[in-house]
C-alpha cells in the first residue's frame, strides 16, 4: 500500500513538473527560452531560426513545424502566422506560443493535428516587433505606446505599396520579413493584431475588388465563424462588423500594409485578424482568448489545402520556373508564377476554371474542375509543354516593387487608382 501511495505521489510530481505553458505574458528572453525548449523537445518536427534582427538587435524568431521542418518539400504547402507587429498588441503573441504547444503536444495523439503537421510546413513568428513589445505597458487598451518599432515606424505601414508611393525607409523588421517571403513559397498566412474583433481581408489600400475576393472573404469568414464570438457582431468601441469580417479598405485605408504586400508581391493570401478589444489586456484573460481562438487557428490553417497545386514541366520533364499560372478573370497585379521546382499553388473555391499557363510565347489553356478538398491535399494537376522551354534563368523574375519587367503595369495600376480617387473626390465635392 505504501508502495502504491509513493507511486501515485511520484506520478503527481511528474505531472506538475511537465505542466503546460502558463497563461501569462512572456518577455523576450522568456519567449526565446520557450521556443528553444520546444525545439529541443521535438527536434524531428521543429526548426527554430531567426529571420533577422530588430532595431535593438533582438532576434525575430520563427519556429517551423512539419515533417520536414528545415526545408521545402515539393507538394507540401508553406503556411505562416505572424503576430505582434504592433508591439503593444500583445494577445496574438501569446496565442502563437500556445498554438505551438498545442500542435506539438497533440502530434502523436490527435489524427487531425498529425495530418496537419505531416502535410503542411507551418511557420510561426510570435513577435515581429519585440522592441515595441518591451516598450509597451500591460492594461494599456488603446494608446500607441509600443506600437511602433524602436525607430518610431509603424511596421504595418512600412511595406512597399502597389497603389501609392510609400516614402518611409524600410525598417530592419520589415526587410527581414520581405527577405523571408523571397526565400519561401508561402501560400497562406494571417497576421494578428489587437484593438478590435474582426477578420479583415485585402485590399487594404484600394477600393478595387481583388481578383480573389471570393476566396479572401471566405478565409475571413472561416476564422470569424469558428471563433467563439467574432461573428456575432460584438462591438469594440462602437465598431461593429457584419458577421465579424470586413474588407480592409472599407474599414479604413492602410498604405504599406503587410497583407497587401503578401498578396500582391509574394503570391501569399493573407488576412489580418484583430483578436481583442483591449490591445494589452490583463494576463488573467489570456486563457479565455486562447479558448476563443483555438478552433479558428486550426480551421484556418486547413484552408492552405484548398484549390489546386502541381508543377509545370517542359517536354523533357524538367520543371519550368517562372511560368505564369493563372485563372481567367483572376489575373493578379503581379502574375503568379512557378517557383524553382516548377510548382504552383492556387487557392480556389470549388468550381470550373479556365487556366492559362504561359512562359515566353508558349501557352497552355485548359478548363479544369476543382473539387471540394478531401483530406489534407488540394487537387493535384501538372502541366507539360510539348516543347523544350530552355533555361529558367533567362525568364523574368517575379514581380517586384523595386521595379522589373512588370513595373510598368504596376505603375499603370497605381496611376489608374489615383485618377479614380481624384475623380471620385471631385464628384463628391461637386454634390
Amino acid at each position: 500500500m505504501n508502495w502504491l501511495l509513493m507511486t501515485v505521489a511520484c506520478l503527481g510530481f511528474l505531472a506538475l513538473s511537465e505542466q503546460s505553458l502558463d497563461f501569462t505574458y512572456h518577455h523576450t528572453q522568456e519567449m526565446e527560452s520557450i521556443l528553444k525548449d520546444f525545439n529541443s523537445k521535438y527536434p524531428s518536427i521543429t526548426y527554430l531560426h531567426s529571420i533577422g534582427k530588430s532595431v535593438k538587435g533582438r532576434d525575430l524568431w520563427v519556429l517551423v513545424v512539419g515533417l520536414h521542418p528545415t526545408e521545402h518539400t515539393v507538394g507540401i504547402p508553406e503556411f505562416k502566422y505572424v503576430a505582434n507587429m504592433h508591439g503593444n498588441e500583445a494577445v496574438g503573441r501569446e496565442l502563437m506560443l500556445h498554438l505551438i504547444e498545442y500542435l506539438l503536444t497533440n502530434y502523436q495523439s490527435d489524427p487531425v493535428i498529425k495530418q496537419m503537421i505531416t502535410k503542411t510546413r507551418i511557420h510561426i513568428m510570435p513577435s515581429m516587433n519585440p522592441d515595441g513589445f518591451e516598450n509597451s505597458n500591460i492594461l494599456d487598451c488603446s494608446s500607441v505606446n509600443g506600437r511602433t518599432n524602436q525607430n518610431g515606424y509603424d511596421l504595418n505601414r512600412n511595406f512597399p505599396d502597389s497603389f501609392e508611393i510609400n516614402p518611409d525607409p524600410i525598417q530592419p523588421e520589415t526587410q527581414a520579413v520581405m527577405n523571408w517571403l523571397k526565400q519561401e513559397t508561402f501560400v497562406l498566412s494571417a497576421n494578428f493584431h489587437g484593438g478590435a474583433l474582426v477578420a479583415s481581408y485585402p485590399y487594404d489600400n484600394s477600393y478595387a475588388t481583388s481578383p480573389d475576393n471570393d476566396f479572401l472573404k471566405y478565409l475571413a469568414q472561416t476564422y470569424a465563424n469558428n471563433h467563439a464570438t467574432m461573428s456575432s457582431n460584438n462591438m469594440c468601441d462602437s465598431a461593429a462588423f457584419q458577421g465579424g469580417i470586413t474588407n480592409g479598405y472599407a474599414w479604413y485605408p492602410v498604405r504599406g500594409g503587410m497583407q497587401d504586400y503578401n498578396y500582391i508581391y509574394s503570391q501569399c493570401f493573407e488576412i489580418t485578424i484583430e483578436v481583442s478589444c483591449c490591445k494589452y489586456p490583463n494576463a488573467s484573460t489570456l486563457e479565455n482568448y486562447w479558448n476563443d481562438n483555438r478552433v479558428s487557428l486550426i480551421e484556418y490553417m486547413k484552408k492552405v489545402h484548398m484549390g489546386i497545386k502541381g508543377q509545370v514541366f517542359d517536354i523533357n520533364g524538367k520543371p519550368v520556373q517562372n511560368a505564369i499560372v493563372e485563372v481567367t478573370r483572376k489575373q493578379h497585379i503581379c502574375p503568379y508564377k512557378t517557383n524553382k521546382y516548377g510548382e504552383y499553388y492556387l487557392l480556389l473555391l470549388p468550381g470550373t476554371y479556365t487556366f492559362n499557363v504561359s512562359v515566353q510565347k508558349n501557352t497552355i489553356v485548359t478548363n479544369i474542375t476543382v473539387p471540394e478538398t478531401v483530406g489534407f491535399s488540394a487537387m493535384v494537376y501538372d502541366f507539360q509543354y510539348k516543347v523544350n522551354i530552355g533555361s529558367p534563368s533567362l525568364f523574368p523574375t517575379n514581380c517586384s516593387p523595386n521595379g522589373d519587367s512588370n513595373s510598368s503595369s504596376i505603375l499603370k495600376a497605381c496611376l489608374l487608382t489615383i485618377l479614380l480617387r481624384t475623380a471620385l473626390t471631385f464628384f463628391v465635392n461637386a454634390l
